[in-house]
């Protein structure tokens, strides 16, 4: 029997090539009459690296080449962290599956194995990411927070050369990677709440492609898929994107899931937080209402003077 060719694509760093492969394994192991070949397709956000984020387009710079490759027909399928896919995806396309999430936290990587209270004052601390800036800002408003992009290995190299003190990052990437060794401390969710998505993979494919949907199937984990639900949807009702720290992070147990969710100023001074409720079945709601509810709390004029100063500059 002719065996079937599927493409996925991916981007090419280290870490998005082990996701990858492990989607390639997975469903080489169910299908067997699947051969799965990776396509590295390099993204926008690949190439600028030496700007944030924030003030180059947001997220959607790691998934837009992938995407355009998956309406082209030239992949099947892509696989994506799903902290850097946007709300709204592209008419055609859909998250099709969603496997079941490593750790969501992050994780502090410091050179002389502190913890975030035990770095010195005024200690050089490296993230692009404007929801940890914030965060790191409230808990230790001391800190000198500067600008670190880069892949995985490139941001870990980087503070081994002693550019900075410590560095946040993922720890899912870093699981996936093996390199477990290297985390000095794990932030909790109950005082650091991850991004949106943290932890879980998404496997993106064309809407109309049934058979691609079936094949993929028994990766996905419909907790996870549940939990990620929640969390895009506060991010929807919040209308937020890599210009704002937000923050959200869902847990799902005996059928109810459980949302925390956070909008705070750059600064780190005012932060708005709340936990909320609901059935298993209720996550997109669940997202919105909590989402509003930040914002009548004082979220929305943190928001508008973000994007107001964004629009102006």
């Amino acid at each position: 029997m002719t065996q079937r060719i599927l493409n996925i694509g991916t981007r090419g760093s280290l870490l998005a090539l082990t996701q990858s492969e492990w989607v390639k394994a997975a469903l080489e192991r169910q299908w067997q009459e699947c051969r799965v070949e990776l396509k590295i397709i390099k993204t926008t956000g690949d190439k600028i690296l030496d700007v944030p984020l924030a003030k180059v387009g947001g997220k959607g710079l790691f998934v837009k080449e992938l995407e355009d490759a998956l309406l082209e027909e030239t992949v099947d399928l892509a696989v994506h962290s799903m902290k850097d896919v946007p709300a709204d995806l592209p008419h055609g396309l859909e998250i099709g599956a969603i496997p079941r999430r490593e750790d969501p936290r992050d994780v502090l990587i410091s050179r002389n194995g502190q913890d975030l209270y035990g770095l010195p004052l005024n200690a050089r601390l490296g993230t692009s990411s404007l929801r940890r800036a914030a965060q790191l800002k409230f808990l230790r408003p001391d800190l000198q927070i500067e600008n670190l992009r880069g892949n995985l290995d490139t941001r870990l190299r980087k503070l081994e050369e002693g550019r900075y003190d410590a560095i946040v990052l993922a720890a899912a990437g870093i699981h996936r990677m093996g390199w477990q060794d290297r985390i000095t401390a794990y932030l909790s969710t109950t005082e650091f709440l991850p991004a949106i998505g943290q932890g879980a993979l998404g496997i993106e494919i064309r809407s109309e492609d049934q058979t691609m949907r079936e094949l993929i199937a028994p990766v996905h984990d419909s907790d996870t898929a549940a939990a990620v639900r929640a969390e895009r949807s506060l991010l929807m009702g919040l209308q937020g994107g890599c210009q704002v720290p937000i923050a959200g992070h869902a847990q799902v147990s005996n059928g109810q899931i459980a949302l925390q969710g956070l909008v705070a100023s750059l600064d780190g001074k005012q932060m708005f937080r709340m936990t909320r409720s609901a059935s298993y079945d209720e996550a997109e709601s669940l997202g919105r209402d909590l989402a509003r509810e930040l914002l009548d709390a004082g979220a929305r004029a943190i928001l508008d003077e973000i994007y107001g100063a964004a629009q102006t500059s």
